[in-house]
């Protein structure tokens, strides 16, 4: 049993610009719970042009209140209050020629009780045939959506609206494994009491997932994860638009300034817009 999400957004923004934002949209106000982002792997085809990154994110995470109910205590272990923290693997292919970019999350932790995997297709308009083509550095930077590197007023690369978009495909993929962890651990233990030689065992008891069944709790418990990446979206929507304005308003320099300012909030417990006070953060993957 797998469930499935997907939606699809169009941000007011060129290409390179919005790929550059995915790189360095954490921290951000509307992801207060990602704690560290790490490049792991980085290479770039010259043949191909298109660059992949492999990157680990650190996040603060809570099982929903509802998994934490179906699950036995002895499978949480210390973790029974629900708080622990996470590892994403994120891997991303950028083709630089054809102008796509083709991204993909998974978690690392709790994958016997739920595998989360997103995935996101960004793609750029394609160019008319009877389009200004722009030639040097500046002019490279300008068919890309950027102000000019040399201007004095500019704090760093400025996006400049050109009136481009990129389109954003996000599909988030859920499964359950956890009926098949059990089973596992079910049949090893009748292996183990069949081949007793004691007769007067008592026999085994019912099993948690004999009682509730391996099914039910599976969707059970990817219903919930849906719920939860559907309400995740708009943050991470959000949260992609703050790095894109700081970037037109304020070029790299603003982003990092940004981030910089997120990051010391973080550090120090505050929170960082009035509206999320009440939201949970680490809905987000």
């Amino acid at each position: 049993m797998v469930k499935f999400y997907s939606s699809q957004e169009s941000y007011p923004y060129s290409f390179p610009a919005v790929t550059l934002a995915y790189f360095l949209r954490y921290p951000n106000p509307y992801a207060t719970h990602v704690l560290s982002t790490d490049t792991i792997a980085r290479s770039y085809d010259p043949v191909t042009q298109r660059l992949t990154t492999i990157r680990l994110h650190l996040k603060r995470s809570k099982l929903p209140a509802a998994v934490l109910r179906l699950l036995p205590k002895s499978l949480l272990g210390a973790s029974a209050s629900g708080d622990t923290q996470t590892y994403i693997l994120e891997k991303s292919v950028v083709d630089v020629n054809e102008g796509w970019m083709d991204t993909e999350s998974r978690n690392l932790e709790w994958t016997g009780v739920l595998s989360v995997i997103e995935r996101q297709y960004f793609k750029r308009p394609d160019i008319p045939s009877d389009a200004v083509v722009f030639k040097g550095m500046e002019g490279a930077a300008r068919r890309h959506g950027f102000l000019s590197f040399g201007n004095k007023d500019a704090k760093g690369i400025k996006v400049e609206d050109n009136g481009e978009t990129t389109d954003v495909v996000s599909s988030v993929t859920l499964h359950s494994h956890i009926g098949e962890t059990w089973k596992r651990k079910r049949e090893a233990a009748n292996e183990a009491a069949s081949s007793s030689s004691a007769s007067d065992e008592e026999p085994p008891k019912m099993g948690f997932l004999r009682s509730w069944g391996t099914a039910a709790l599976q969707r059970q418990i990817e219903k919930i994860g849906l719920t939860r990446a559907q309400r995740s979206q708009p943050n991470a929507k959000e949260g992609m638009k703050v790095v894109l304005e700081r970037m037109r308003e304020g070029g790299l320099v603003g982003v990092l300034e940004g981030m910089r300012q997120d990051r010391e909030a973080i550090l120090a417990g505050r929170t960082l817009l009035a509206p999320l006070a009440k939201s949970p953060n680490d809905d987000d993957q």
